[in-house]
């Protein structure tokens, strides 16, 4: 595998909480640089935002060749005015996307694995469909529904095609900040959604323009990634739904940082007998939303 398909599994792990339905992941700045403090000033000059412009086309790549990395990462999900924050912590292989994390949700546990590009994770007792304790779904027939090709459809940066989407004006150096014990340099940018593979249908769900930041080290590897999406339900289930029931946005925040480079990922698919085959139900929810 190339690097530029590999670049595409930075954001896989959180991809696979979204397609269970148990979170929601992008990856927004909420204007807190976590532990660090917000350094040098922004740069505003034509030379700095091209580098700027070259640093986070790259940083993925970069990222990708160190194989392996431990991951943290928030989500927190609000519609009609209640919110949800999930955590989670594991690692994941940057080469091929597999990766075992526990996610911690409403004081819930639940373990997930990606192996193979398939989505497999362990309910709470009680909790999982068919009476087993894991579920899978086949990340790969699900983005092919979605017509994004070997990238998830929940990644929305799409790491290859967002970095051609693009130019100087998108990005902007904030400054520096500390993330983890690791100095950084902070970037905000812009992507224009419609740039983006399937991305008619994803500017339905998001907008027009997906801001992301991105926090890299001195070797231009990324250390933090975060995104703020507001995503609009569909208007099929809009008018199907209870106004009540069915929420007409939800707005997602998440922050994922890269730690500990090289560290061991063991993710093994668990028994077949205890796992009930979701994709199905994905692919039927796919297509209402399509």
């Amino acid at each position: 595998m190339g690097r530029a398909g590999n670049g595409r599994r930075v954001c896989a792990l959180g991809v696979a909480g979204a397609l269970a339905g148990t979170v929601l992941v992008g990856c927004g700045d909420d204007g807190d640089s976590g532990d660090g403090a917000q350094g040098t000033s922004a740069s505003s000059s034509a030379g700095a935002r091209g580098q700027g412009t070259q640093a986070v086309r790259s940083a993925y790549d970069r990222t990708a060749e160190e194989d392996t990395a431990k991951v943290k990462l928030r989500v927190q999900t609000s519609a009609q005015g209640a919110s949800q924050t999930a955590n989670g912590q594991g690692a994941v292989d940057l080469d091929d996307g597999d990766s075992v994390m526990t996610l911690t949700v409403q004081g819930q546990q639940i373990e997930q694995r990606v192996v193979d590009q398939v989505l497999y994770q362990r309910m709470p007792k009680g909790q999982a469909p068919g009476g087993k304790p894991w579920i899978k779904i086949d990340l790969g027939k699900v983005a092919a529904q979605q017509g994004t090709g070997d990238q998830p459809m929940s990644d929305p940066a799409q790491s290859a095609a967002y970095a051609k989407a693009i130019t100087d004006k998108d990005v902007t150096e904030k400054g520096t900040a500390t993330v983890n014990g690791v100095e950084t340099t902070h970037y905000r940018v812009s992507v224009d959604v419609a740039e983006l593979p399937n991305g008619d249908t994803l500017r339905k769900q998001v907008g027009p323009t997906l801001p992301m930041d991105v926090w890299l080290d001195d070797e231009g590897r990324m250390r933090r990634q975060q995104i703020d999406m507001t995503v609009k339900a569909p208007e099929a289930t809009q008018q199907s739904s209870d106004a009540s029931s069915a929420p007409e946005k939800v707005t997602v925040r998440t922050v994922m940082d890269f730690t500990d480079f090289g560290t061991e990922v063991e993710a093994d698919e668990p028994p077949a007998g205890q796992v009930t085959d979701m994709t199905g139900k994905a692919l039927e929810q796919g297509k209402r939303q399509s």
